[in-house]
């Protein structure tokens, strides 16, 4: 319940700061353009603070918020009077109207850009993108991993964290082939050794977002630091701690068998479900056995699993596979810019990979689980919340860029026409394209709502 809260606490902010950018946008610009705005709105329904300023606009906090609007006298809605047709809307030129309604959208750009160099300026502390194998029958697989290698680039886009690999990465889902540039660590710490350049033949490449990452699903395998067989965690109403199981029991045997890596043992309980295991621990200095029987669980292939709710001591991550990203005060906005504008190309391209078919609508995504990741992202800390908040920013920003009739792309398109034309498109043809485009955004809309409620 408490995870509920947070998250639904998370998405309430960062939705508000998102929608407030964004109708800032129209109004800033809507009032340097001479057009009188009546209403600036967060939220929809009954309002629950109100206040009119001294330029006569009425500011306003509604209690649903799942969005917000900038109320500006349009004769087209009511009727204005004739000292005030001037600062109608809808009497402003063309390229006028263009510059309001495209505003939102640049803004939600420029309050990404703001996000992430805060973030920047702040630091991160990240991990190089390093991996110790690969997968065989994979497309990574014809890589030979003898030493940890760290990737440095993805088809020339220069890469310094998982993030960034991830994100470049999606940018290619569909794609014949893509080139990973990798280093042995050593390379990039003063030796001098050469990186090489791979080329991974992608066209069978089948990438799950409901079970796995575009890393993982590539075939490459994480560096991760060794495995301590000391329990550090028991999860609450687990089949350990119903066992007496507790943090700091050391494991040295499972059914009588050496233990040997913490993957064999997994391997044994997932395989034993309902039924009984015996291990033999230290507590203490004292050698105990314990007989624990792992909890029958659905995984995300459907198979039934054994799960017996503890997890292991890591060791800590090699200094050199740690650094902080960060940047100075013009650097910041340099790298800030740049990684809107790769949000940017990356979300086009999905879009674009959607209506081809070459990205499954399965992964579409609504309020729920951008709520999940708000509530997630806020409990790591400031930082990683600005950064996600960035990349919802940046698609809110292009998802109303869309050209459907009832989102700012739409009225974009009516707008250009009428540049191309010479004329407004007509009131009856507008009508119908607002009807057409409200039940496709439901459609899409629902289909986002199953994929969520299908992953909870």
């Amino acid at each position: 319940m408490i995870d509920f809260l947070w998250s639904l606490g998370s998405f309430i902010v960062a939705l508000g700061i998102l929608i407030t950018a964004h109708e800032y946008g129209h109004f800033w610009v809507a009032r340097r353009c001479g057009v009188k705005v009546e209403r600036f709105s967060i939220g929809f329904g009954k309002a629950i603070w109100r206040k009119v300023g001294q330029d006569g606009t009425e500011y306003v906090v509604a209690m649903i918020p799942l969005g917000g609007y900038v109320k500006m006298l349009d004769e087209r809605v009511e009727d204005v009077p004739v000292e005030l047709v001037d600062q109608a809307f809808n009497r402003k030129t063309v390229w006028q109207r263009i510059a309001i309604v495209s505003a939102g959208s640049i803004a939600n750009f420029i309050f990404a850009i703001v996000a992430l160099y805060i973030m920047y300026i702040i630091g991160t502390p990240s991990l190089k993108p390093v991996i110790d194998s690969t997968k065989l029958d994979s497309p990574a697989g014809i890589i030979n991993v003898v030493e940890p290698q760290q990737i440095i680039a993805v088809s020339g886009q220069n890469v310094r964290t998982w993030e960034e690999v991830n994100l470049a990465l999606v940018g290619h889902i569909g794609d014949s082939s893509l080139d990973l540039t990798i280093a042995p660590l050593a390379t990039l710490s003063g030796m001098d050794m050469p990186t090489k350049t791979v080329t991974l033949d992608t066209s069978e490449w089948v990438f799950d977002p409901e079970k796995t990452s575009p890393i993982t699903s590539l075939g490459l395998n994480i560096f991760r630091p060794g495995i301590d067989p000391t329990i550090a965690v028991v999860s609450a109403d687990s089949a350990a701690e119903q066992a007496g199981l507790q943090v700091g029991d050391t494991l040295t045997s499972i059914n009588g068998n050496p233990y040997s890596d913490w993957n064999a043992f997994v391997d044994v309980v997932q395989t034993s479900a309902n039924q009984t295991i015996n291990m033999t621990l230290i507590r203490d200095g004292q050698v105990i056995h314990v007989d624990v029987t792992p909890k029958a669980q659905q995984n995300a292939d459907g198979q039934t699993i054994g799960i017996v709710g503890i997890s292991p001591t890591q060791a800590p991550w090699p200094d050199n596979m740690r650094f902080e990203l960060e940047y100075g005060i013009v650097d910041s906005l340099i790298a800030a810019a740049d990684k809107t504008w790769q949000l940017v190309v990356v979300s086009f391209k999905m879009i674009g990979k959607l209506f081809t078919g070459d990205v499954s609508v399965k992964n579409l995504s609504d309020p729920i689980s951008i709520a999940q990741g708000a509530g997630a992202s806020a409990s790591y800390g400031l930082v990683y919340f600005l950064g996600f908040i960035a990349l919802i920013s940046v698609n809110l920003g292009i998802i109303n860029l869309m050209p459907l009739p009832v989102l700012d792309g739409g009225h974009l398109l009516y707008y250009f026409v009428e540049v191309i034309t010479g004329k407004p498109v007509p009131e009856k043809v507008q009508e119908i394209g607002f009807r057409f485009g409200a039940a496709l955004l439901l459609m899409l809309m629902g289909v986002a709502l199953f994929n969520d409620f299908a992953r909870l």
